[in-house]
């Protein structure tokens, strides 16, 4: 690999390397060693996940996640805001209303820009979707506030896409629930083919919730926008909150409206900048 400058960067700190891969420096065949060695918080750059730059056909840029295992991901609502202000302050894009290709379609956002530097992204995240098929989960129909059998302990849960698949448990007192025991059994579990991400969430009242996430090919992040849409999404939907919402996470907050799609507000900010040798 040449040598290649990168910025580390956060979204409420869910941490990210990104870099400008238009030229494809980095090769295909060796994206997943890459993502696993920067993402590496004791030997490397150290990182929840590696974002990657590319042309697009259809939209102004093309995302690309990898998470810290190597594997890649659909979409990811932090690291959409810190790819956009990402392209914003590197000249890609000049735009304050950029189109983003990903895995998970093209998503619009809205950059809010205060002296030439991108404050916080609005994200246009779709609909949600609720058909085991798309999750994807095994089985036919919807899983609304349904058991799910977890080791020796059944869970009331709702699983759904929001580009990415999650699993959305509610509890009554989130920040003493065993996330790290329960995060990647449900993770894991046998009905979510391809793995999923697991949310544990308190809802304090009609306009906030708290929200903790195991993500998928992570761990317990500190944030993580697409988990927070999956949670405000299910909340509303079971009438525990209302349209608006601000999702409380342990790295900050999010917030979050319910319409045809899902329309999710926060920051993005760089950390430092260097160069890949």
């Amino acid at each position: 690999m040449v040598k290649m400058r990168f910025w580390k960067m956060h979204g409420l700190g869910n941490d990210y390397v990104v870099v400008d891969n238009r030229k494809e420096e980095i090769r295909e065949h060796e994206l997943q060693r890459i993502a696993q060695t920067l993402c590496e918080r004791h030997f490397s750059i150290g990182a929840d996940g590696m974002l990657l730059i590319y042309d697009s056909e259809i939209a102004d840029v093309k995302m690309r996640i990898f998470n810290a295992d190597g594997s890649e991901a659909e979409m990811c609502g932090n690291g959409i805001r810190c790819f956009a202000k990402y392209c914003y302050e590197n000249d890609i894009t000049k735009k304050n209303e950029i189109n983003i290709e990903t895995l998970a379609g093209t998503k619009k956002v809205w950059l809010n820009i205060v002296d030439a530097n991108v404050q916080n992204v609005r994200v246009d995240m779709g609909p949600p979707v609720y058909e085991k098929q798309f999750i994807p989960m095994l089985g036919d129909g919807t899983c609304i506030n349904e058991d799910l059998q977890v080791g020796d302990r059944t869970f009331k849960v709702t699983c759904l896409s929001v580009g990415n698949p999650h699993c959305v448990t509610f509890v009554d007192n989130v920040k003493n629930f065993p996330v790290e025991a329960m995060g990647p059994k449900i993770e894991n579990h046998k009905i979510f083919p391809k793995r999923t991400n697991a949310e544990f969430v308190q809802a304090l009242n009609r306009r906030e919730l708290i929200v903790r996430v195991w993500e998928r090919g992570v761990v317990e992040t500190l944030a993580c926008g697409t988990g927070a849409c999956a949670s405000a999404a299910a909340a509303h939907l079971l009438g525990k909150t209302d349209a608006k919402i601000v999702a409380h996470l342990p790295g900050g907050d999010l917030k979050i409206e319910i319409l045809k799609s899902i329309l999710m507000t926060g920051p993005a900010q760089k950390i430092f900048h260097g160069i890949l040798f």
